[in-house]
């Protein structure tokens, strides 16, 4: 967590507004995909049979009934992080099994929708800001994925600085705007894939554990309170520590990869 803290202090020392329309963006990019997780969990919960989370007032884009503060804080350094699990009763499922799984994975599919979603109008967007020439090279040579990449050597800092002469040539006059539009999208597309992807990690209190219980173990994978009390707090140790962010690194790099590659043909 430390490392993530240094990071943000030594970009802010180096590029200042660069570093600040990020933080603006990752800031928007956490409140909107932990939200809608969320209300996701509690609208199918409803279609399921349970209005608990709407009695609750927990069906809302409203971030103070959703957000935790801790959770929040690790998503803004860690990457990884989580908001106020919605409430469920399982009780009044109309079909106990199956609609336990389709609310445990409402969020997961939200986050993989807007991630596609995000992705496709990133795509888009690319023939509003490149010159024809470019897009057409970037077919020939197999690379629209790379104009996808929010790493890539078309997406610096500089950009986001206002310097726009590293890009000169390549893009169309009087669309900048749009690489700034172009760069939350893509944001928001990594985000949602990262949240999809640490979420299906079957360690409570994660989707991807309920899902396990009920689609695997028929609900018996029943664990002391205590327990789980104690693999909560060790998994949330392990996300501070940065173990897990070399392995969900290289998960989300290779999914993403995948994605933009087979989104980029629309380019």
């Amino acid at each position: 967590m430390f490392s993530g803290i240094t990071q943000w202090i030594n970009e802010l020392t180096a590029n200042p507004s660069a570093t600040l329309i990020t933080l603006v963006y990752v800031s928007f990019c956490v409140l909107f995909s932990l939200i809608l997780h969320e209300c996701a969990h509690g609208w199918v919960a409803l279609k399921c049979g349970d209005p608990t989370a709407k009695y609750l007032g927990r069906l809302t884009l409203d971030p103070m009934k959703h957000l935790d503060l801790f959770g929040t804080i690790c998503m803004l350094i860690l990457h990884v992080g989580w908001a106020k699990p919605v409430p469920i009763n399982p009780r009044n499922f109309r079909h106990y099994r199956r609609d336990y799984i389709l609310v445990s994975l409402a969020g997961i599919a939200v986050n993989l929708l807007l991630c596609i979603i995000s992705l496709a109008a990133s795509a888009l967007l690319c023939k509003v800001i490149y010159e024809p020439d470019l897009l057409v090279y970037a077919r020939e040579k197999g690379m629209q994925n790379n104009l996808l990449d929010i790493y890539h050597m078309l997406f610096p800092s500089a950009i986001y600085s206002g310097e726009f002469s590293v890009v000169k040539g390549m893009v169309n006059n009087g669309s900048e705007w749009a690489l700034y539009v172009q760069r939350l999208l893509l944001m928001l597309a990594q985000m949602n894939l990262g949240l999809a992807i640490f979420n299906l990690i079957p360690v409570p209190p994660l989707d991807g554990y309920r899902f396990l219980d009920m689609f695997v173990f028929k609900g018996k994978l029943a664990l002391d309170p205590n327990i789980m009390r104690i693999i909560q707090i060790a998994f949330l140790a392990i996300c501070i520590s940065g173990i897990l962010s070399s392995t969900l690194t290289m998960v989300n790099g290779t999914v993403f990869s995948f994605l933009s590659g087979l989104i980029g043909q629309i380019i």
